[in-house]
Order: C-alpha cells, then sequence, then structure tokens
C-alpha cells in the first residue's frame, strides 16, 4: 500500500466509514444466520428492494433529510414484508407470490417518484451504496440498530432457534409462533436498513446471506452460524475495505466480492462440506 493510502486512512471520514464497515458487516453476518437457517435468502432479496419506495415516498412528504429517508425505508420494508405475510395468511396466494407482487409494484412506483423528484444521482446511492456519505448521525443509528438485533437474538437464542428449526414443536412448547414469524421479519428488515447506505439495496443481500452461508459449510452448530457469521462478515468488510482504496474499486460491490470469494473458497476446501474433500473421501472403483 502506497502512502495515499495511509493519509486517507487519517482522515475522519475514513475513519468513520472503516468503523461502520466492520459494525455493519458484524451486524449482517450475525444476522444472517436467522436467513440462512429460515432458507428464506430469495425473500429476502425481494425486500431489499423494497426500501427504495419508502424513501421515495418519504422524500416526496418531508424533503431530503437523512431522518426521514431512514424512517422511510423502514415503514416501507416492514409493510412490504409484513404485508405480505399478513396476505399470505389470509388468502390462497403463498408468501413468495405475495411478496413478489406487493415488492415489484411498490419498486416501480418509488422509481417512479424519485426520478420525477429529479434525483436520478441518489438512487445509485441507494442502490449499490456509499458508505463514504456517511454522517456521524448515520453511524449511530446504524450502530444503534445493529447493537439492538444482535442483543435481541442473544436474548431470544433458544426458543428462536426451536422456532426456525420446527415451528410445530414451538408451537407445543408454548412458544409463539406467529409472534416470532413477525418478529424474526422486522429483525432481518431493520438490518437491511442499518446496511443500506453501505451497500445498497441491491447488494445488501449478499451482505446479510454469505457469511452465515460460508459459515454452514463449516459446522453444523446453530449457534456458531450466528457468531461465526458475524466475525466473517467483518472481516470481510475490513478486507474489502482495504482492497477498495488502492484499486479504485466501488467499496459495497467490493464488500459482496469478498464475501463471495470467502464463499467459493469455503465450497472448495471446507474439511467437512468442501467439494474438493468430498471428492477425496469417495472411494476409488
Amino acid at each position: 500500500m502506497d502512502n495515499s493510502f495511509f493519509q486517507f486512512i487519517q482522515e475522519p471520514l475514513a475513519q468513520r466509514s472503516l468503523v461502520a464497515c466492520i459494525m455493519i458487516g458484524f451486524a449482517n453476518g450475525f444476522a444472517s444466520g436467522l436467513v440462512v437457517l429460515r432458507k428464506s435468502a430469495l425473500q429476502i432479496g425481494t425486500l431489499s428492494c423494497a426500501l427504495l419506495p419508502g424513501i421515495a415516498v418519504a422524500i416526496l412528504i418531508f424533503g431530503l433529510l437523512r431522518w426521514s429517508i431512514l424512517a422511510g425505508a423502514v415503514i416501507a420494508a416492514l409493510l412490504v414484508g409484513l404485508g405480505s405475510l399478513f396476505v399470505s395468511r389470509t388468502s390462497r396466494i403463498s408468501h413468495d407470490t405475495a411478496l413478489s407482487i406487493i415488492h415489484t409494484t411498490a419498486f416501480a412506483a418509488g422509481y417512479i417518484i424519485l426520478v420525477r423528484l429529479g434525483l436520478q444521482q441518489k438512487i445509485d446511492d441507494w442502490l449499490f451504496g456509499s458508505i463514504m456519505s456517511l454522517s456521524n448521525t448515520d453511524l449511530w443509528i446504524a450502530y444503534a440498530i445493529s447493537a439492538l438485533c444482535v442483543l435481541l437474538i442473544v436474548a431470544f437464542k433458544r426458543p428462536l432457534l426451536i422456532y426456525l428449526f420446527d415451528p410445530g414443536m414451538a408451537a407445543t412448547l408454548g412458544i409463539p409462533t406467529r409472534l416470532f414469524s413477525y418478529g424474526v421479519f422486522a429483525l432481518i428488515i431493520l438490518v437491511l436498513v442499518s446496511s443500506l447506505q453501505a451497500v445498497g439495496a441491491f447488494l445488501t443481500l449478499g451482505l446479510l446471506v454469505g457469511p452465515a452461508a460460508t459459515m454452514r459449510l463449516f459446522t453444523d452448530k446453530p449457534a456458531l452460524l450466528f457468531w461465526g457469521g458475524g466475525i466473517i462478515g467483518a472481516s470481510g468488510s475490513l478486507l474489502a475495505f482495504l482492497l477498495s482504496f488502492p484499486l479504485g474499486w466501488h467499496l459495497g460491490a467490493t464488500i459482496i466480492l469478498v464475501l463471495g470469494v470467502f464463499f467459493l473458497a469455503a465450497y472448495l476446501f471446507s474439511p467437512k462440506a468442501g467439494l474438493l474433500f468430498r471428492h477425496r473421501k469417495i472411494p476409488s472403483a
């Protein structure tokens, strides 16, 4: 690394972005255990795109304010996610179908509103991330959301794991499965919002699935999916930060690329479930 990088890392903006990378990477990696165990990665991918219409409506009503953007994204994702869950429970439509219809309609409406407001450049930032634009307020909001989600998962880990593995058994044990269903969705949405400015609505799915999916190739223990996913998410985000400046790459895209490389390496070389190790165990004829 040349001197320009060390000069860059001494800037308050760079240090703030580095802290945000590590913090958001850990929180998303920790929460990715929920997504992998719940087997709902594609649903979460559609939810990430639901952030945009909330941002559009919030700007339309309140103007281009940071608090309104955050609140709009949270409300929109909650309405789309929990609304689709409600529709599936009260009709013959499956959850995936309801989610697809609602989120695509909302995304189209949000995009039209933002274009009409002349915010095409901002659309790119929200879709693909712009972590360098994080203010101190943004950082503290992201920190609060991340800390809350991690603490809630840790506090309710045992009933949460029972619910994720066997909802029927959870109901017989007195665990409020419907409340947990909505609660898990709400937690995932909050984590999505916390990473919006880091990797954007389109790329946040990789940050919220990749770490635990990588860890899943190393262990069968659910608890390790959370902590291991958090470590992978944080270390991948840190490595991406160190690479993106010297290479001139987009930081959000670099985070997802690094996590993808981590997953590929685990897929190939994991001693427990790696493709190459599985072939070695096959006896020759």
